[in-house]
């Protein structure tokens, strides 16, 4: 009898974890959209008290700016709703609502991943069909906060594009769209502004201000000495007293350079490690300019601030990266430095003891370029790694990347995915990005690839 209450009280026990673990899963990912379980007739009513500010973002800047704005409003007294930009519908879009858009352009010129639903759902369809009005979106005030990069192609196109795409069904802008480069401070400040004018607020003074921390640069190693054409280095930093030091897998390092070009001047980085090894681990290649100088961002990083020296960072969060459901299989695919955003996620698995992960890794040589081969290796020996695909492109006559290997591979990928499996991309946007998007459109169909990006099953931390 004593054994049988034992082996009772163990399974009551057990069954009781197994409950603890799911209402902890389920709670963790409430808090990344706490409107996830809102109706659509909710947020109607919702529109019609509060200023709507709606978001897509690829890096999570686009994010923390739009809770900016929420939280400047509802400081200076107005009601504001966040909102990811995937929740809107043209249903809510034809109401006479107010909505601030906050949406960022990624690469040459595409839109946030976490922008697709919408922009299938809601642009891509007629939005009066059936209707006798030709304006379905008279009734709304909007104004959009687009950012972007002039250093690529198409600056802030997707703010621009869905700027046009609103006019054009008779949405009426409350103010000319504020394009900000780079994370320019003049033009949030002017966002701000006109917030404040056309709400007549008196927005918070310091809402668009950020903090970046002192960390001590504690270790730089050159990871690949034998490969003088593309360096990589592996970067440790510790945390300076009083530096906030707490993140999770899938986020961003953002650093502030030094000189007179301080204030406009940030480089960001994917985090490779995780709180509980005390110190933010980078990896970063050198770049050098046409001219054969070294690029500002990695330039002093890699050989201008020395070990010992601080440098001014500040750790921002990525919710489009972080981790999917912890029972799920997890895909990581990824070249070069974007290792350093698959460790983190790898580390963090490991550490939670789900085992469902494969790695799919590409760099140029395999006797210089293996970065953190004896931990892959440790991973691979443990279980942590279910399976390993290497695609290291210099190694033989014919170039062979990442996007070869999955191709090769494809029974097993149509395997994972069916059985519930993520896709976590990080690394190269020009190139291997694209060349992998088209490999799983080929694999798995553009409709499942379409579902698993609207799902939240496919991501990527491309730059």
């Amino acid at each position: 009898m004593t054994a049988r209450y034992i082996a009772a009280a163990f399974i009551s026990l057990l069954w009781l974890g197994i409950c603890l673990r799911a209402w902890l899963a389920h709670r963790r990912h409430a808090r990344q959209d706490g409107t996830a379980c809102v109706s659509a007739n909710d947020l109607a009513q919702a529109a019609s008290r509060q200023v709507i500010v709606a978001y897509a973002s690829q890096t999570g800047f686009a994010e923390e700016v739009a809770s900016r704005t929420q939280q400047g409003l509802q400081a200076a007294g107005t009601p504001a709703l966040l909102l990811p930009l995937a929740r809107l519908d043209a249903a809510l879009l034809a109401l006479p609502a107010r909505i601030l858009f906050v949406v960022s352009t990624t690469g040459e010129g595409d839109a946030p991943d976490s922008a697709a639903p919408f922009i299938s759902r809601v642009m891509a369809q007629p939005p009066n069909a059936g209707a006798a009005q030709p304006e379905p979106f008279s009734q709304l005030r909007y104004a959009i906060l687009a950012l972007g990069d002039s250093g690529y192609t198409h600056f802030c196109r997707f703010g621009r594009t869905l700027d046009s795409w609103l006019q054009r069904h008779g949405a009426a802008p409350l103010f000319d769209r504020v394009d900000v480069d780079d994370g320019g401070a003049q033009a949030l400040h002017d966002w701000q502004r006109q917030l404040g004018r056309w709400f007549q607020l008196a927005m918070p003074d310091a809402w668009t201000s950020t903090r970046h921390d002192s960390w001590i640069l504690a270790r730089r190693d050159l990871l690949n000495p034998g490969n003088p054409q593309a360096p990589c280095f592996h970067l440790v930093l510790r945390p300076a007293p009083g530096a906030a030091s707490q993140w999770q897998a899938g986020d961003i390092a953002e650093i502030k350079l030094p000189g007179p070009q301080a204030d406009q001047a940030l480089r960001e980085y994917s985090i490779a490690s995780l709180p509980s090894e005390g110190a933010i681990h980078l990896l970063v290649r050198q770049a050098r300019k046409p001219d054969g100088s070294l690029g500002l961002g990695s330039g002093w990083l890699t050989a201008g601030v020395q070990p010992g020296e601080t440098i001014q960072l500040r750790i921002r969060g990525n919710s489009n990266f972080h981790a999917p459901d912890p029972q799920r299989g997890l895909i990581l695919i990824g070249n070069g430095t974007g290792l350093a955003g698959l460790r983190a996620h790898t580390k963090a698995r490991s550490e939670a003891g789900q085992h469902e992960n494969w790695l799919v890794y590409g760099e140029r040589t395999r006797a210089h370029d293996y970065h953190f081969e004896e931990e892959i290796a440790s991973w691979l020996a443990d279980g942590t790694l279910r399976r390993l695909d290497l695609a290291f492109s210099r190694d033989q006559a014919e170039r062979v990347y990442v996007q070869h290997r999955l191709r090769e591979s494809a029974a097993e990928l149509r395997a994972w995915v069916s059985r519930g499996a993520a896709i976590y991309v990080c690394g190269s946007l020009n190139g291997m990005a694209g060349d992998i998007h088209r490999a799983l459109d080929d694999i798995l169909g553009p409709d499942m690839v379409q579902g698993l990006m609207e799902s939240g099953r496919y991501r990527r931390d491309v730059y």
